[in-house]
């Protein structure tokens, strides 16, 4: 009887530590007198969504791995050393796009002059509409995609929807946007969900390099070939490294090592999204963005979307987005499995 205790005992405890280990609680909430709403898993930091006035747009920064490992970049909100300070307007986790009835709303930062901002387009939140914490923490927001004069072409209905265990954290992202007048998404190369991932994660590269936008703008990004520098792409198809970008996947993932760590980003599409399987527009640097639109330029001009929206018609956009840390990177099986069950 006192071994059957002795088993009893040990087997409660370990369910007992298994579900302890599976329990989750994500927060959030709003940080009084700020527009910053802290997301938090079991009290340590996950991300923070911000919002100043002062933003072009707003994004989820910074960003935790379950490890608390940063694993985007600092620049511009807050340096560290060693990264790179090319592209400005590439902050955290944020959507939007290079064209919408020509406006720039991806390049936006405070990089650009007082006498070209009429060119490009912002984010402007209204209103928090919801706040839960839980088992998966819930915030929604309302904004509208404006011109300099504050006219709205978009008004943007977004939910995030936060989870962990204890080797993941999830971010699921559903937006949908309604046309406050006919809106035509011209094919484009900078779009649409993007990430601006930590300098550890980049791509090795021996040789500087030149990105040039639709207005001519170049932007050098310096060569990175040094030892902290280990990151590499893989799609659903297979494509790695630099030729995962231009190609269509069901997902992408980034990996590679910060610290002792192996970390783990993937990005899921939903196959209700316009343009599924979505191309990736994966750069090297640390860009990490799923593009839907940007048909024209990634198939080099075989296909061609140049989507419309009529004023007040709507589209939605669903993404899952994941952040993994352990010994090893995250198992292709796993992230076909979390690959499935988003879709449905």
């Amino acid at each position: 009887m006192r071994k059957q205790n002795i088993i009893l005992f040990l087997l409660t405890t370990s369910f007992v530590n298994i579900f302890a280990q599976q329990k989750h609680l994500i927060g959030v909430s709003r940080i009084s007198g700020r527009n910053v709403i802290d997301i938090t898993d079991n009290g340590k930091p996950f991300t923070q969504f911000i919002f100043p006035d002062s933003q072009e747009k707003p994004v989820l920064y910074p960003i935790y791995a379950p490890d608390q490992n940063l694993v985007t970049r600092g620049y511009p909100v807050a340096p560290r050393p060693g990264e790179p300070t090319d592209h400005p307007h590439h902050l955290g986790l944020w959507m939007n796009y290079e064209n919408v009835n020509g406006l720039d709303f991806w390049n936006n930062s405070f990089a650009i002059p007082a006498s070209k901002k009429n060119l490009y387009g912002w984010i402007k939140v209204n209103a928090i509409t919801q706040t839960k914490s839980g088992n998966r923490g819930i915030l929604s927001y309302t904004a509208n995609w404006e011109n300099q004069q504050e006219e709205i072409l978009l008004q943007e209905t977004t939910t995030y929807i936060f989870s962990a265990n204890d080797g993941q954290r999830i971010v699921d992202r559903i937006t949908t946007l309604r046309a406050e007048q006919d809106v035509l998404f011209k094919d484009a190369k900078d779009g649409f969900l993007g990430l601006r991932v930590a300098h550890e994660l980049e791509l090795p590269s021996k040789d500087e390099r030149q990105f040039v936008d639709d207005k001519g703008n170049v932007t050098k990004v310096a060569a990175n070939n040094n030892s902290g520098v280990t990151g590499d792409y893989l799609t659903s198809e297979g494509k790695h490294g630099d030729g995962a970008w231009g190609t269509r996947g069901a997902w992408c993932m980034l990996f590679g090592k910060i610290k002792n760590d192996s970390i783990s980003i993937a990005i899921i599409d939903h196959p209700k999204n316009l343009g599924y399987p979505t191309y990736w527009h994966a750069r090297g640097y640390g860009l990490f963005a799923a593009n839907p639109l940007g048909q024209k330029i990634f198939s080099n001009g075989k296909e061609e979307l140049n989507f419309k929206l009529l004023k007040g018609k709507s589209v939605t956009f669903r993404y899952r987005i994941i952040i993994a840390s352990g010994q090893t990177r995250l198992p292709v099986s796993e992230l076909e499995k979390l690959s499935r069950d988003f879709a449905k």
